[in-house]
């Protein structure tokens, strides 16, 4: 009876010792860092030659697109223009069909400076193209020293950069950039991009 009791007590707590190395496992989910592609973009488009412009009239739908490489979302959204606005929209679009998946409005209250605005997670799904964009009349022009064109995609960490485009409109209607630019940049923007899996 009593090496009963002993086989009983060591089996339980073997059980109990699996049991609680499994919950730990299962727990020690990976958690990816935040990626912000917008330097890496820069330094290796050369778009280094900096121009504020400050038009008061003729607002722009102005941005980049991209691919994720891997699954993800965005945490945030953050913009840097020459001049403040206190409701400037930023928005993400989905370039296949060209439709609003998100816009947000983001206090530019200091110039020169990025100004970030945490956002609800918005999934991003590896391989998908998507459009990321300001609307605004004061933005900073960037050219390489140059003036070539910029040979896309360009690859910033697990963001692969495809393009840069405008889009003419009156500000209140919001119009996706189909206006190609490859020699030039506009809108400083960008996102941070947090891996999922």
């Amino acid at each position: 009876m009593k090496t009963f009791k002993i086989i009983f007590v060591l089996l339980t707590f073997s059980f109990l010792v699996i049991s609680c190395s499994s919950d730990n496992n299962e727990s020690e989910a990976v958690v990816y860092n935040e990626e912000n592609p917008f330097d890496v973009y820069m330094s290796i488009s050369g778009f280094r030659e900096t121009t504020a412009v400050v038009r008061k009239a003729g607002f722009f739908e102005m941005g980049f697109s991209f691919i994720p490489i891997v699954n993800g979302k965005i945490n945030s959204f953050a913009v840097r223009t020459p001049d403040v606005n206190n409701a400037l929209r930023i928005t993400l679009w989905d370039a296949e069909t060209k439709k609003n998946i998100k816009s947000e409005t983001i206090d530019v209250s200091a110039v020169n400076v990025f100004i970030e605005k945490a956002v609800a997670p918005i999934t991003l799904m590896k391989g998908k193209e998507y459009f990321l964009s300001i609307n605004t009349d004061d933005y900073y022009l960037r050219k390489n020293g140059t003036g070539a064109d910029v040979s896309f995609p360009i690859v910033a960490g697990n963001i692969i950069v495809t393009g840069n485009a405008y889009a003419s409109n009156t500000g209140i209607v919001i119009s996706y950039p189909v206006n190609s630019t490859k020699n030039y940049y506009t809108g400083d923007i960008t996102f941070k991009f947090q891996q999922t899996e």
